[in-house]
């Protein structure tokens, strides 16, 4: 199997892992529980510590993190306070957007925003980046939706499965057909 782009140094990737870890223990609390207050202040002391954690280590959050520190005290923190879990459940949908808002103004301004977290690790033609913005914006919209359409259709408990097997298993999809697609614009010695 190639795999590409998978440098475990790269920003995106380890944001990515350390979500899943907030995301595992949030669904461990939960399971454990079957309180979704409780798996929620799992989740946002993670959150912070994350946050934390990365602030010591490199003086500095990215914007997606700031974003994601925000939705969890935020919405974390209604759902805490007001045993609520309906604030939570939006969490991710908002954050997919708020990422897809990103890649979109990006864009419009003339700039290609994954270009600029990923362009060091790889090199492709600008018309790759650019179909790759966009199949990365109609992911994020499309998870978004889905994780609304779950919220809504199924129970609390289907939901926190779905948080951590099915969104998971939908981004590795996505990574997957992502790997393929770009492996085609890679000198031999990348793939």
């Amino acid at each position: 199997m190639i795999i590409v782009c998978m440098h475990f140094n790269n920003p995106v990737y380890m944001k990515i892992l350390s979500d899943l870890l907030a995301v595992i223990l949030f669904f461990a609390t939960y399971t454990l529980t079957k309180n979704i207050v409780w798996a929620t202040a799992v989740a946002l002391v993670i959150g912070v510590l994350q946050a934390a954690f990365t602030w010591i280590r490199h003086k500095k959050l990215d914007t997606m993190q700031w974003v994601s520190l925000a939705l969890i005290v935020v919405f974390g923190g209604a759902t805490i306070l007001l045993h609520d879990a309906r604030f939570i459940m939006w969490k991710p949908t908002l954050l997919f957007w708020v990422g897809a808002l990103v890649l979109l103004a990006s864009h419009l301004m003339g700039k290609n925003g994954l270009k600029a977290m990923m362009g060091k690790e790889i090199t492709l033609p600008e018309g790759v980046w650019r179909k790759l913005t966009f199949a990365w914006l109609a992911f994020l919209v499309l998870m978004g939706l889905v994780n609304l359409f779950v919220a809504y259709t199924f129970t609390e408990a289907q939901w926190v499965n779905y948080k951590l097997f099915g969104s998971t298993a939908l981004m590795i999809v996505f990574f997957i057909a992502q790997g393929m697609y770009l492996s085609r614009f890679l000198p031999q010695e990348n793939k």
